[in-house]
């Protein structure tokens, strides 16, 4: 074990959560729409890290950890406080992109997705995990992966026809 990869003390870990807080709120934010949401899931994600700070043995183990950890939390989230499967949540403008409009467009596609397909997308397109890889962070086979993934980029190609393809 790596000592001090996550450290106790406030400035250590304070160090720590401003290093990642892009990760886990980007996430969030993504997964469950509505900004008061992902803070607050960002909050229990740090917080849950903070008790399991010494199990965490290197930054990449750190990074696959808040990874996982916040896609439960998502899946959990999104349980406990009995959203709508296909509610539209509230996600952030467009920040990239020619065409504002159709990146805007696109997020609420995907954020119409269900919670574990959209969970697939995001991982895979925003933080550039192979399905290989993303299969360990939510629990699931890497089958499961692909096929969520086939399924909502069909179902985003219906929309978004040209744009999606070229996310291949």
């Amino acid at each position: 074990m790596a000592p001090g990869v996550v450290p106790g003390e406030e400035a250590g870990f304070t160090t720590v959560v401003t290093r990642h807080q892009r990760l886990v709120y980007g996430m969030a934010r993504r997964a469950l729409g509505r900004r008061q949401d992902a803070e607050d899931l960002a909050q229990e994600v740090f917080w849950a890290l903070y008790q399991h700070r010494d199990e965490i043995r290197s930054e990449q183990h750190l990074i696959y950890w808040l990874r996982q950890v916040t896609a439960r939390k998502c899946i959990d989230y999104r349980r406990r406080r009995h959203f709508p499967e296909d509610e539209l949540p509230e996600l952030p403008a467009a920040a990239a992109g020619s065409d504002p409009w159709l990146a805007g467009a696109l997020r609420q596609a995907v954020g119409r997705l269900p919670m574990r397909a959209r969970l697939v997308v995001i991982l895979r397109y925003q933080q550039d995990l192979d399905p290989e890889e993303i299969a360990p962070i939510l629990a699931m086979p890497l089958a499961t992966v692909k096929s969520h993934l086939r399924r909502s980029l069909a179902r985003l190609r219906r929309h978004f026809p040209e744009e999606v393809s070229r996310a291949r």
